[in-house]
């Protein structure tokens, strides 16, 4: 992997993690994750002319990964209003490969060295669990992250298949990112009523910033993969796990106990591991 390259997905793993961030510092979580729909879905159309046509055979995949993607910003709001982004994006971020693994476990048998990396994502996990904050609050934000990281896992599932039978990886992704923007106002209609309109022209840099920012973390991540191995491209992603601690204390001011750093870079070792496996 050339340098360029390594620099480019590392950026690509500190943009998802920047605007899971900026979703966060939003007072109206379900609103700020609508408007980073909103964004992604217009540069979603912007593209598709100039893009060829997924092949037929892959629309069925198109349809079911914007469901899910829509089930997934939902939660993804509902999490972030019960719990810190310290606290959640590790959790949800190493889990969904943990998820993806023992999914294919019926048809490749896990390896030793897989098995061990998903020990590290579930001892990360358990340290995050047990790293401060009540009881009950660690149990909902926990739960809803675990939620989002299984949603995570069934669109990877759904998108591995479908842009091997789409022929257009790049008309694929700008396909979900539109439907996703159009069905999750719609999904979300009654709470959201007519505040998003309002709300994408007094914050437009949510929509524009985020939209970029999740549509340039995908796209990146596709282009390393055409120069270097898939494999340790995923593993490298992982670091959004690290980047969103940092935001998390840096930034945002969250009170990271010694014990969710600890967690987070766990995870994200494991994550990285189980990718390279």
């Amino acid at each position: 992997m050339s340098g360029a390259v390594l620099a480019a997905v590392l950026c690509a793993a500190l943009l998802h993690a920047a605007w899971n961030a900026a979703i966060k510092t939003e007072a109206d979580k379900l609103l700020a994750t609508l408007a980073v729909t909103s964004g992604a879905a217009l540069l979603g159309a912007a593209a598709l002319p100039f893009l060829p046509a997924p092949a037929a055979a892959s629309w069925p995949f198109i349809a079911a990964s914007s469901l899910l993607q829509v089930a997934y910003y939902l939660l993804l709001s509902a999490t972030y209003r019960e719990t810190d982004i310290s606290h959640a994006y590790p959790l949800m971020r190493g889990a969904a490969p943990v998820l993806v693994a023992l999914a294919n476990a019926g048809n490749e048998a896990l390896q030793p060295a897989q098995v061990l990396a998903i020990g590290l994502v579930c001892a990360g996990g358990l340290v995050i669990f047990l790293g401060g904050g009540g009881l009950r609050a660690r149990r909902r934000g926990t739960a809803l992250a675990l939620a989002t990281a299984l949603v995570i896992a069934a669109y990877t599932l759904v998108d591995g298949l479908g842009v091997r039978r789409s022929g257009a990886p790049a008309a694929y992704t700008a396909w979900l990112f539109l439907l996703t923007g159009v069905l999750a106002p719609l999904a979300c209609r009654r709470r959201a009523g007519g505040r998003l309109a309002a709300y994408l022209a007094a914050r437009p840099l949510v929509a524009l910033g985020g939209g970029a920012a999740t549509a340039a973390s995908y796209g990146i991540a596709l282009w390393a993969m055409t120069l270097a191995p898939v494999a340790v491209v995923a593993a490298l992603r992982e670091t959004s796990i690290v980047f969103a601690v940092a935001i998390a204390a840096w930034v945002l001011r969250e009170r990271v106990a010694r014990e969710r750093i600890a967690g987070a870079l766990l995870i994200a070792a494991g994550a990285a591991a189980l990718r390279l496996g």
